[in-house]
């Protein structure tokens, strides 16, 4: 198969990884980043240090802070911004893409104030028919797929054309490889609730509590996701495979996590400011949660960890005082609460 030019937009840890990814399966890629001594770093010393200070990184992988240089001629786009600068990254591309071009993306979040998934973003500003996006999510810390541990992801688009164009750039027969799902809807939800779970994980690490409280915030943690998705047109499926349970297993116990580090700094005393100065990168957990409450209401879903964690955050709530609260709530069946995962 002859390789792709593909289009890799932002340099940060993710979109560096699968920048190499690409790379490494052949695929002609330019990363873009604004930051100049970045592009300058990449292209020269071929490492990204602030990111994957460890990581080397393949010589064919370019990088450019001119954006119109790197979506010349692109096959495919690789869209890894944060979900809040998702839009103002999609807007500027726009002018630069050809209709023909593969779009994906990787960012686990919503939109903060619409609400909306990183999907329908993409789908407004660049016109393109929602069933043309693809999504990549699933179990896949940066700092192991840079150094290729074995690793398995999924790549959802309701048209499994798309899909299938998007897992041929990225599966390989050492280390990467590539399910498809046609439920982009549980995809993109599971990876963003998902952060709010490893919030509250390492929340109860800070707190020096153990394996039993831990396993139970997963566990319940699992149901809430599968709540607000199915709410949200989901099929609960997804919630038992990589995107749900296996990329909260893996938010939830890898220190490797952002989101469970913030959680665990909350859970040892510090503040959320002094928490994200500490992580020193986007801990989307965060936005997400106040997204969750949000579509929690709209949708009349019961979120009890995303509420407590809101406390938290925004509330000023002390950390064991949320932990008693979810405790202390009135007695119930577990069945009530959970989404039933049906035989295939």
């Amino acid at each position: 198969m002859a390789s792709k030019h593909v289009a890799v937009l932002v340099a940060g840890s993710w979109g560096t990884a699968l920048a190499s990814v690409l790379a490494n399966n052949g695929q002609r890629v330019k990363l873009w980043t604004r930051n100049a001594a970045q592009a300058e770093e990449i292209n020269r010393d071929h490492r990204n240090r602030k990111y994957l200070p460890e990581a080397m990184l393949p010589e064919s992988l370019q990088a450019t802070t001119d954006l119109a240089e790197a979506l010349k001629g692109a096959d495919a786009a690789l869209f890894v911004a944060p979900s809040s600068a998702m839009r103002e990254v999609a807007q500027a591309a726009a002018p630069h893409l050809r209709p023909d071009v593969l779009v994906i993306h990787a960012t686990k979040g919503f939109e903060t104030g619409t609400l909306k998934r990183m999907s329908t973003i993409l789908s407004e500003e660049l016109q393109r028919p929602s069933e043309e996006i693809v999504v990549l999510s699933g179990p896949s810390h940066a700092e192991e797929v840079i150094i290729r541990h074995p690793t398995t992801v999924v790549v959802a688009s309701r048209d499994i054309r798309y899909a299938e164009a998007a897992q041929d750039l990225f599966m390989n027969d050492t280390y990467f490889r590539v399910y498809t799902n046609p439920d982009i809807i549980g995809v993109e939800t599971a990876g963003a609730i998902k952060n709010i779970i490893g919030l509250g994980a390492g929340l109860s690490d800070g707190l020096g509590f153990g394996d039993n409280a831990k396993a139970a915030l997963i566990t319940r943690g699992l149901a809430e996701i599968g709540r607000l998705g199915s709410a949200m047109g989901a099929s609960a499926l997804t919630f038992a495979g990589l995107a749900g349970v296996g990329d909260l297993i893996g938010t939830c116990t890898s220190r490797h996590s952002r989101n469970w580090r913030a959680g665990s700094l909350l859970g040892q005393g510090f503040s959320l400011e002094e928490t994200l100065e500490k992580v020193g990168m986007v801990v989307e957990g965060v936005r997400t949660t106040q997204a969750a409450s949000q579509l929690a209401v709209s949708y009349g879903v019961d979120m009890p960890i995303t509420a407590e964690l809101h406390a938290v955050l925004f509330e000023g709530k002390p950390p064991a005082q949320a932990v008693e609260a979810l405790m202390g709530r009135v007695r119930t069946h577990e069945l009530e609460e959970a989404v039933a995962f049906p035989q295939e």
